[in-house]
């Protein structure tokens, strides 16, 4: 990925990732935005900081999250060896909460007392309530109406937690129209913090969010060397908006030999409102302030999207992943709603672990390319969630009758 020069936080020069990235938003949005910017990187050069968000990371996620080989997986799809990288054992069950944990120490360094979020599968709705319940603030969650319904669970951990659900009707009523409403209130009330769950957004979210997610990737790679004695092959992450996925990539950008492969939900096919596929059908354009690849319509407005799982289901995805597929340094694929719920139930029934319906699209990919590497290659693939959120989808499809 080819990015300008870096300064102390790590921001490329004007929040751009090569052409992609940037900050189009109202002028009264622009200070704020940049208020961020230089709190967080203060932060990155304070130790104290840093070993506030490490030690949380430890001793309230649970992290590091293991690493599983998957030896009856790998016996059923053949060829290269899978590893799980296993954010589902977070807590709070998926990799939102190494962000949340991140952005919400951010906003109490700078006195905020009220953070808002933006959730669709409800994981990083779930992550922002319960980082504002452990350090005394307010939260609001924006959410689309029809996510409220699928991922009913999430909803009531949410308000358990002490967090208000504020539901959003606007177009399909799903993550698109949840960024749109969290970043209206943002605009008029820029007293609150915006606590951006994936790598999207104006500059410095894109950035800051990559940075709080490496994590995954940097213990994904030590305990990978510390395990086989020599670094993956491939890597293979859902990619929606792209937290996860970025996360897991970063470590390994600088190893060529490793492949970066990102999987796109294809939903029920690549026609127009039927998939997410951004950076498989999009074309470069602006959306929620940042330029990326975009899925439009033919009024050029950002396009409906579908995908069977929630936190998919979005028109754009993170500017770093526009670099890496324009620079070829990553391939993005994809993987259809019944190839996910196929890597759903082999996952389920070979390992007896119960993926989040975006990490089965990642396995969907993985197994994919699994089957066409030989037995003395590995594979990790970023199991970013637990399924438990998604049960009731899975009993109306009739999955195990």
């Amino acid at each position: 990925m080819k990015e300008n020069t870096k300064n102390t936080a790590g921001f490329p020069v004007n929040g751009m990732f090569g052409d992609f990235g940037g900050r189009y938003v109202p002028d009264t949005l622009a200070p704020v935005l940049e208020e961020i910017a230089v709190e967080y990187d203060k932060c990155c050069r304070d130790s104290t900081f840093q070993e506030e968000y490490i030690s949380l990371l430890k001793d309230y996620v649970g992290r590091p999250s293991a690493l599983t080989e998957c030896r009856n997986l790998t016996a059923t799809a053949g060829g290269a060896r899978i590893f799980l990288k296993r954010e589902d054992l977070n807590h709070t069950g998926a990799h939102k909460i190494n962000n949340c944990i991140g952005q919400a120490l951010l906003a109490k360094r700078m006195g905020k007392k009220k953070i808002i979020a933006e959730t669709g599968a409800g994981m990083h709705g779930v992550a922002s309530a319960t980082v504002a319940a452990l350090m005394g603030m307010d939260c609001d969650v924006y959410m689309g109406v029809v996510d409220i319904a699928r991922q009913a669970p999430n909803v009531l951990r949410m308000k358990a937690l002490g967090a208000k659900v504020v539901p959003v009707s606007d177009g399909q009523g799903t993550l698109k129209e949840a960024v749109d409403a969290a970043l209206d209130v943002f605009c008029r009330d820029t007293s609150v913090f915006y606590l951006l769950g994936s790598a999207v957004g104006p500059h410095p979210y894109p950035t800051i969010v990559q940075n709080f997610q490496r994590i995954i990737g940097d213990e994904a790679r030590a305990q990978m060397i510390e395990r086989t004695g020599s670094l993956p092959d491939a890597v293979v992450a859902c990619v929606g908006g792209g937290s996860n996925a970025i996360g897991i990539f970063t470590a390994f950008i600088e190893d060529p030999d490793v492949r970066l492969i990102g999987v796109e939900p294809s939903g029920r096919g690549l026609s127009y409102g039927n998939h997410a596929a951004s950076l498989t059908k999009g074309a470069p354009g602006i959306l929620h302030g940042f330029k990326s690849y975009v899925l439009t319509d033919e009024k050029g407005e950002a396009a409906e999207v579908y995908s069977i799982a929630a936190g998919l289901d979005y028109p754009s995805v993170g500017p770093a992943h526009a670099a890496l597929k324009e620079s070829g340094r990553a391939e993005y694929i994809c993987a259809s709603d019944s190839e996910a719920l196929d890597a759903f139930k082999i996952l389920c029934r070979t390992e007896g672990i119960i993926p989040a319906l975006e990490s089965a699209h990642a396995l969907a990919g993985a197994l994919r390319v699994a089957a066409e590497m030989g037995q003395d290659k590995k594979i990790i693939v970023n199991l970013s969630g637990r399924g438990d959120k998604d049960m009731e989808t899975i009993a109306k499809l009739g999955l195990f009758d």
